[in-house]
Parts: structure tokens; sequence; C-alpha cells
């Protein structure tokens, strides 16, 4: 493909507190899809203090763990939602249980994804975002 032809990478955010995690899924989404991380937090505080700092820079897409060492990621999430409101808000979490995902949703996210069982269909939904909207 011709260097014209790549499309720009996705701008992302990943708040995730395992560095294990953390370093795998970067990894992952820098080198199978067009994304680049623009930034990475591992607590509440962290986090917030990054969307407050970054509100004048695009972020296409943010991902969000839940339960952090220090905080939670719901209070990111609704953060995120306030101060970014562009950004397409993603949950990764152990616990994508029916009433998580629900208040997931209510605090603005646009998807939940299962950290144990749904990792596929998170890079499948990065991809698509990645993918140029259809001219009408």
């Amino acid at each position: 493909m011709p260097a014209s032809a790549t499309p720009n990478p996705l701008r992302c955010f990943l708040v995730e507190d395992s560095a294990v995690i953390r370093q795998n899924l970067i990894a992952t989404l820098e080198e199978l899809l067009a994304v680049q991380i623009v930034g990475t937090a591992e607590d509440e505080r962290g986090a917030i203090e990054w969307l407050q700092a970054h509100t004048a820079e695009a972020c296409d897409l943010m991902i969000i763990d839940i339960f952090l060492r220090k905080g939670t990621g719901l209070e990111v999430l609704r953060q995120a939602r306030a101060l970014h409101p562009a950004s397409r808000l993603v949950v990764l979490t152990n616990f994508a249980t029916a009433d998580m995902r629900k208040r997931c949703a209510q605090l603005g996210a646009d998807r939940v994804f299962d950290k144990s069982a749904e990792l596929e269909e998170l890079l499948a939904y990065c991809e698509g975002l990645g993918r140029p909207l259809p001219q009408a």
C-alpha cells in the first residue's frame, strides 16, 4: 500500500493499572492496527490529570479499565465524556457484567469489552474506527 493510502492513526489514550496488560495492549494495537498511543495512566487521578491537560488535543479513542489500584475507571469515564465529548470511549474490564455494562453506558461508554473473552472484538472495533467513512 502506498504511504499516501495509509490512514492517519487513531490517537488513543489508555487507562490500565497492570503494567503487563498495558504494555501488551500497546504493542498489539500499534503493531496490528493504525493506532498511536498518545498517553497512558494507571490510576484515576493520573487519568483525570491527563484528560484535563489535553483538552485541546484530539484523542480519537480512550480505552479505560474500571477497577484500578487507586480510584475507578467509572469516574475517568465520566470526566472523559465531559472533557472529550468527540472521543470514542471503550471500557476494557474483567468485570463486564450486565450491570457494569449498563452503568458504563450511562456514563458515556460507547462499548464495553471483557478482557478475558472479547479482545478480538476490541481489535475489530478499533480497526473499524480507523476506516474512513464512505462518502455520501
